[in-house]
């Protein structure tokens, strides 16, 4: 019953978007204005596709958006909007991805697989965020930034230190719309360095 009556939820479903992380989405926009001036955008764990329609729809004029996850897209056809389905860590999809870049922005909202042993889970997440960050070298342009989700408990502060390695500016941040006893957090990377490999 949380899901049915929680407040993001039915302003997702009200709104049109399969999910209410869409949100989420929003605020680090309003904050950061990651979105402004993009051309071409990866979301990483893009499923089921609220922050690929978030910018779609809001975005102009309205970027190319690559979506990859292992899971299909709830999202109709768009002429902006490319879906590979598969794993950011096999080879052939990398393969895929290079042929689409260089990318102004990577987005990961992506969740491993959870068992509900926090220990595991972020461990989990700790590891699928290294797969996210290893993509900024070869497909995300100078300049560029990255925002990837990842479970307080794995080790936040390396992974803000390995942003800082590959960008200017790097912080985390939780956005309201994250449930109140979620232990997710947001780290944000702004403007990659030059000559970063």
């Amino acid at each position: 019953m949380r899901v049915l009556n929680d407040y993001w939820t039915q302003k997702a479903k009200r709104e049109g978007y399969p999910a209410r992380s869409v949100y989420k989405l929003q605020e680090m926009e309003e904050r950061f204005h990651i979105l402004r001036g993009v051309k071409k955008i990866l979301d990483v764990g893009a499923s089921p596709g609220s922050w690929s329609l978030y910018v779609l729809r809001t975005v102009h004029p309205t970027p190319h958006v690559v979506a990859v996850d292992l899971s299909p897209l709830s999202l109709p056809a768009h002429e902006n909007l490319t879906f590979i389905q598969g794993d950011i860590t096999d080879a052939g999809i990398v393969k895929k991805l290079l042929s689409e870049a260089p990318f102004d922005l990577i987005l990961s909202d992506a969740a491993p697989s959870t068992i509900g042993i926090r220990t595991v889970d972020t461990a989990r997440s700790q590891a699928l965020v290294e797969a996210v960050l290893g993509l900024a070298s070869p497909l995300l342009r100078t300049g560029g930034s990255c925002i990837v989700k990842v479970f307080q408990g794995s080790d936040t502060r390396q992974i803000l230190e390995e942003l800082g390695r590959i960008f200017q500016k790097s912080r985390s941040f939780k956005p309201k719309a994250c449930r109140s006893e979620s232990f997710e957090l947001y780290c944000i990377g702004l403007e990659k360095r030059e000559g970063f490999n």
